[in-house]
């Protein structure tokens, strides 16, 4: 978790970080707000790892050891999505079919299928559960019907060796249980997305749909709560800016990719954060650092 103090000073030096100019700004003027930030959380003992690239150009505008495995949390249940949305595209299910929900997938926390009286849910509806709220109950019981070893060898298929959904989410992590839910690259994650939402991701049609799922997505508490949206509602531009996200949570854990739209440009971020969290005002440090990275992608693209 946390790491000595001379040890975060020696990650914090060596921090790498390739920083675009803005468009039509000084040639000073860049992301220099948020890797301060990045920077300040490293020295404090936060394993940090960022990414950002141009939509549509892919120039990298900044990153910071974004070559590292990460936890990522919830993250990984985007993988699992790709699957669903494959399967859909081909026809091999229909989106209409109905998968129940037994005791064994049973798991508290995010989601809201856990308490609602329904037993049984469409595909579709499971996935678009996962993408609005990140369900943990509709995210264990896709796996169940898609299997764990078909969301892997998709994630192999998609040249990922650094990113990957490890498990099912489970309340508490035993000796025999992976150690988190999910792990990836900053560097990955931003080409995942970046593909996706160039409809790369398999075919056109699995694409759509997962950023259709993405789009639904209530957690704007990181580097999303710069962008100034309304976290139920901004499927559609506001403002000019238009946003496709996903986040994970987990104890000392805080981690976010997404693509942001705006009327100058549009970029693809990953920022994930591995921290002691120990106490609440060391969990706020952290979200204010992915915040600051998130003004800095704001003005990048409006």
């Amino acid at each position: 978790m946390s790491a000595p103090v001379q040890g975060s000073e020696r990650r914090a030096r060596h921090m790498t970080a390739r920083r675009g100019k803005h468009r039509g700004h000084d040639a000073g003027d860049s992301f220099n707000k948020g890797f301060t930030a990045l920077g300040e959380l490293a020295l404090a003992g936060v394993q940090v790892s960022a990414r950002a690239v141009d939509l549509a150009t892919g120039a990298v505008l900044f990153s910071v050891d974004d070559h590292v495995v990460m936890p990522t949390a919830s993250i990984g249940k985007v993988l699992l999505l790709v699957e669903v949305a494959a399967r859909l595209e081909s026809r091999e299910t229909s989106p209409l079919s109905l998968v129940d929900r037994l005791h064994t997938d049973a798991v508290g926390d995010s989601g809201i299928w856990q308490h609602l009286a329904v037993p049984s849910l469409p595909l579709a509806d499971l996935a678009a559960l996962v993408g609005a709220t990140s369900d943990n109950l509709a995210t264990n019981v896709l796996l169940r019907r898609m299997g764990l070893d078909s969301v892997s060898a998709r994630t192999q298929q998609l040249g990922l060796t650094r990113t990957a959904l490890l498990d099912l989410v489970r309340d508490h992590r035993g000796p025999d249980d992976a150690p988190q839910l999910s792990v990836g690259s900053a560097k990955e994650l931003t080409w995942l997305f970046s593909a996706l939402a160039r409809g790369e991701v398999v075919d056109a049609g699995t694409s759509k749909r997962v950023v259709a799922w993405l789009s639904l997505n209530h957690d704007l508490s990181m580097v999303a709560g710069a962008f100034g949206l309304d976290p139920l509602a901004h499927r559609g531009p506001d403002h000019g800016v238009l946003l496709m996200n996903k986040t994970g949570s987990d104890l000392g854990v805080r981690s976010e990719v997404g693509v942001l739209r705006g009327p100058r440009a549009g970029v693809t971020y990953a920022v994930s954060t591995h921290f002691d969290d120990t106490d609440l005002s060391a969990r706020l440090v952290v979200l204010d650092g992915m915040r600051a990275v998130g003004r800095d992608l704001l003005e990048y693209v409006h």
